[in-house]
């Protein structure tokens, strides 16, 4: 049985179309090989957030694969925009999630990087589906793994078979998402970038090879000093993680949420042990406030 597909209309190598209508190539080096990258960029109130940080990053991660940009940032702008009115004049949502494609294009199947081929570019845009009001409140349950997964993390792949398996490990126990560990160190999550609280200070995994730098990294950093709460990014061992005052994810869609419960155990300590933790609420506020200021 296949899922039936939305009628929103998409971008895909010049024209907009209806998304279940759009076709590609079996010979597009995406379908084959998983030989592209991807960005997904949050809207609030009809308005790109951050998205130049996006750009920048799309930017470095198709230099990584050795893929020509094929467009402008003005080019770029002006088709998300025009799908984002599409998308909001058709759902009436003005909060959306921009998903944009590129990969290396169609040619015959062979591993080595074909020279003089175009790329292949798709752009949609869909209703935002933010956390709910429970999930802010009580917090989320997580479950850990090992990092399975190849050595580039920092590259914003389509190839996600790795962060597909990871995430099924924690659907599969009703978790929201799966924290992961290389070497006895922290790592991020299946999807999401994770963070942990000691002693007030707010710790991330420094950027490397095995950690997707989220546009988040620094949108968290503007908010600690703005909250004057440090920020530090440095390696986590996995029993710092196991035994924080506060476990947070970070994410486009999932912006900041408070992880309460990992591995059928509670985070934190004495009375807020199982809750949201302070910091949690400072940062949250700090980011609905900086969505309102982007929005004035």
């Amino acid at each position: 049985m296949t899922a039936a597909l939305p009628d929103t209309l998409c971008y895909l190598n010049g024209d907009y179309t209806p998304l279940n209508e759009a076709k590609i190539s079996v010979l597009d080096r995406g379908f084959i090989f998983g030989d592209g990258i991807y960005e997904v960029v949050p809207v609030y109130g009809g308005k790109l957030f951050r998205f130049d940080e996006h750009m920048a990053r799309m930017g470095r991660g198709l230099g990584k694969l050795r893929i020509p940009n094929p467009h402008t940032r003005a080019e770029w702008l002006e088709r998300i925009r025009q799908l984002v009115a599409a998308a909001t004049a058709k759902t009436g949502a003005s909060d959306l999630l921009v998903y944009m494609q590129v990969t290396r294009g169609v040619a015959p199947r062979d591993h080595v990087m074909p020279a003089q081929i175009h790329p292949t570019v798709f752009i949609m845009a869909n209703p935002m589906k933010p956390p709910s009001a429970e999930q802010r409140h009580k917090g989320v349950t997580c479950v850990t793994a090992r990092d399975f997964r190849w050595e580039r993390g920092d590259i914003k792949s389509v190839s996600l078979l790795g962060n597909v398996l990871a995430r099924q490990i924690s659907a599969d126990a009703g978790a929201t998402e799966t924290i992961m560990f290389r070497n006895g160190h922290l790592t991020e999550a299946a999807a999401s970038n994770v963070w942990i609280v000691r002693e007030g200070a707010l710790l991330g995994a420094p950027k490397s090879e095995h950690v997707l730098e989220g546009i988040r990294y620094d949108l968290l950093r503007e908010l600690c000093e703005e909250c004057g709460v440090p920020y530090h990014l440095r390696p986590i061992a996995e029993d710092e993680v196991l035994t924080a005052d506060e476990v947070l994810l970070s994410s486009a869609t999932k912006e900041i949420l408070p992880v309460t419960q990992i591995d059928h155990q509670p985070v934190g300590h004495g009375a807020l042990r199982g809750r949201p933790g302070p910091v949690y609420a400072r940062l949250h506020e700090a980011y609905e406030r900086a969505k309102k200021v982007f929005l004035t």
